[in-house]
């Protein structure tokens, strides 16, 4: 077991010995596999990862935290106002691009619909 100093975070390391394939698809995406050529029992995972492959072979891979999302404290039908974990609010409008000679009315109408919900909170406590 080995101590970070980032966040002091407990990790197990596993050294193996296998063989890597690099490959680039025809559409661009690189894909990597790892084969083990040792007898080891694992638990399986599935995450996101940041990956880095460096100019002399190595392979870096360091998986990203869970995405929390949090409810939304007001909604619309294609908007919803959140606090983000970090302490910001958050106003998020989506709408598909076919109906994009509707983004001002219904953007404008949303937002204002929201402010108000937020308006009377905000009254109300």
């Amino acid at each position: 077991m080995k101590k970070t100093n980032k966040k002091q975070i407990i990790q197990r390391e596993a050294t193996l010995d296998g063989m890597m394939t690099f490959s680039k698809l025809e559409n661009g995406l690189r894909t990597l596999d790892f084969e083990c050529c040792e007898d080891v029992a694992m638990e399986p995972f599935i995450g996101n990862f940041k990956v880095q492959g460096m100019p002399d072979g190595n392979v870096y891979l360091t998986q990203k935290p869970k995405r929390v999302k949090g409810r939304p404290l007001f909604r619309d039908d294609n908007s919803s106002l959140s606090l983000g974990r970090d302490g910001i609010i958050y106003f998020v409008f989506r709408m598909p691009e076919q109906l994009v000679s509707e983004v001002p009315a219904q953007l404008m109408r949303q937002a204002s619909a929201i402010a108000q919900k937020v308006l009377r909170d905000l009254i109300c406590n």
